[in-house]
């Protein structure tokens, strides 16, 4: 009865079969990312997790969710799929990071309209190694093979982070002043947002492939270009954050870009001004404005622009705190200064 059962749900498009066996291919590679505060194993209905083995014992819990979105159809185009994985969990690592949260747990979603083995376990294998390097366990997840919904090996690919702060070094913007400055952190590419635009211009309209080396791009593929991985910020911001050295919030400068995401976390009444071009962004960003046709306005709530992370810093201390970015490895630049009045004024 079982065999029939199984047979006639392949026929139907899912063969459940294939997807325990991928499932089982992956569990040793999601074992890798355990952390002391895992008390379960992979396959079981939820995830159990304490806090306190950790040294989070009576922290507040801060979560997020998010997916890469239309960046799984480069992956796709490429072949590549391991990065997309690392991006994920990047981004979602820096979205509590704003608040001062350091990352605990992970759990994933991927849907699909047709599971194909070689691709599911690039996609584990990035999300594990992020995980790993952020300290993050992956403490499990769903993956669903939907025939109607997903078309053929179409898939999507999202995911929860739960992580934690003390109470007291909670980041909401509330310090931030007038004349504080902005430090940007470089972004690595795209990261994880614009990336319909991007296919629109690049695929569509100029008729690019994968594969293809403009010469504007300085030796990257369009493939490569666009699948930089989305940057975790975690090992150079969270130290500067738990030692409380001036820094009144931060903003990962995602979907909307400067402008939408910097305002967030500013308290009402002041805006910002951002030098567009305190930073020499990585060349996808000018070879997507040119060839696009895209106006300056645009191009910096589409994309980031090359600012990949923004520390809202206090004056006085924003030097100290440049030098220690530097001593963690990153390139930072002071990129504008908080001002009275609301939103983002760009200017050159």
């Amino acid at each position: 009865m079982q065999v029939m059962t199984s047979k006639r749900y392949q026929e139907a498009g899912v063969d459940i079969d294939a997807m325990a066996a991928a499932l089982d291919q992956a569990k040793e590679e999601i074992r890798a990312t355990k952390t002391p505060g895992v008390l379960s194993d992979i396959g079981l209905f939820g995830g159990v997790f304490d806090p306190s083995l950790v040294g989070a014992g009576g922290e507040c819990l801060v979560a997020s969710t998010d997916g890469v979105g239309t960046k799984v159809r480069i992956a796709a185009l490429a072949g590549k799929f391991d990065t997309v994985g690392q991006c994920l969990i990047n981004h979602c690592v820096n979205d509590i990071l704003v608040q001062g949260a350091r990352p605990l747990f992970f759990l994933d979603y991927i849907g699909t309209g047709h599971l194909d083995p070689d691709w599911f376990a690039q996609v584990v294998h990035g999300l594990s190694l992020a995980c790993k390097e952020n300290h993050c366990a992956l403490l499990g997840g769903e993956t669903a093979e939907m025939p109607g919904i997903y078309d053929g090996d179409d898939f999507e690919l999202v995911g929860t982070i739960v992580g934690a702060v003390a109470k007291g070094k909670i980041l909401d913007g509330s310090k931030v002043v007038a004349g504080d400055r902005l430090i940007g952190l470089p972004s690595s590419g795209l990261h994880t947002n614009g990336f319909s635009l991007a296919r629109k211009i690049l695929f569509d309209e100029c008729s690019f492939e994968v594969g293809d080396h403009p010469p504007e791009l300085e030796g990257a593929s369009i493939g490569e270009a666009l699948l930089a991985i989305h940057k975790s910020y975690l090992k150079p911001v969270l130290p500067l954050l738990q030692k409380e050295r001036g820094v009144h919030a931060c903003a990962h400068i995602t979907g909307g870009g400067v402008l939408d995401n910097l305002p967030r976390v500013l308290p009402k009444g002041l805006g910002a001004k951002v030098l567009t071009n305190a930073l020499d962004p990585v060349p996808i960003f000018p070879f997507l404005v040119e060839k696009g046709k895209i106006d300056q306005q645009e191009a910096w709530r589409v994309f980031n622009m090359g600012i990949g992370f923004i520390l809202v810093v206090e004056a006085d201390r924003c030097q100290e705190l440049l030098e220690e970015l530097e001593k963690a490895g990153e390139k930072p630049k002071v990129v504008g200064v908080v001002e009275e009045g609301e939103g983002v004024r760009l200017e050159d």
